[in-house]
């Protein structure tokens, strides 16, 4: 690894850990755990939102039918707060692009200890954002740094460089919109994506599709479609950060 770890280093644990640089990325995912908010018990098995017991989910989307959720299923690693949120922050608005290195491990890591969850997924493929997108292409970086830390190259991920979904046009942003201006966002970002691999390759194929943060899930949707439309038998997704409902 050649990336430097942010300063200051990591997570809490991370300035007084000898293999801050050359953990595995279960060990840092683990350790990282003590840190992070956890994903809430009960959760929603569509969208990991957290849900009272026996209450269905209030996330409209997961009322939907498949055929117009588009996606399975989202996991996430944790909550959107505290300190992953900074850290996202951090590497999204600043640019700090030595937290993609450390979210790269993360997405590593809970692929690692969710071996079940990985099951038939074909490819593992970043919502992409558009090359200029300023201060940085976050989601590439963390994509790129994934590929780097699953040393063994157990997950279908693309190589450095060889995104198989790609943003071709910049589109609205809708971080701080209504729930319609999310949707309308979700439609334009769809819209503007192109799938660069073999056109065979994703016929009957399982997509795993990352993002940083899920909030209404309207982005994932619309994506999710887009590639069932282009031929995908299954769309799942996998967040860093899942976005206490209604905040």
């Amino acid at each position: 690894m050649t990336t430097p770890l942010p300063q200051p280093a990591g997570f809490p644990n991370c300035g007084i850990c000898a293999y801050s640089l050359t953990g595995a990325a279960h060990l840092c995912s683990a350790c990282a755990q003590k840190t992070l908010q956890p994903i809430a018990e009960p959760h929603c098995p569509v969208c990991s939102q957290a849900v009272a017991p026996g209450q269905p989910c209030s996330n409209r989307l997961c009322q939907l039918p498949l055929a117009e959720r588009g996606f399975s299923r989202v996991d996430a690693v944790a909550v959107y707060s505290g300190a992953l949120r900074d850290k996202i922050h951090k590497l999204k608005y600043d640019g700090a692009h030595g937290w993609a290195l450390i979210f790269g491990r993360l997405l590593v890591g809970w692929m690692e200890t969710h071996r079940d969850r990985m099951d038939g997924v074909d490819f593992v493929i970043g919502n992409p954002t558009h090359a200029g997108r300023v201060p940085i292409q976050h989601i590439e970086r963390i994509m790129d740094a994934a590929y780097n830390e699953d040393l063994t190259h157990a997950f279908p991920l693309s190589a450095p460089g060889s995104p198989l979904l790609v943003k071709t046009a910049e589109t609205p942003r809708s971080a701080r919109g209504t729930l319609e201006d999310k949707r309308q966002a979700g439609v334009a970002h769809a819209a503007a994506l192109t799938w660069t691999g073999d056109r065979a390759a994703i016929e009957g194929a399982t997509i795993l599709l990352v993002d940083d943060v899920l909030t209404s899930g309207s982005q994932l949707q619309h994506v999710s479609l887009r590639l069932v439309a282009s031929g995908a038998a299954e769309v799942r997704g996998l967040v860093l950060a899942r976005v206490p409902w209604g905040n």
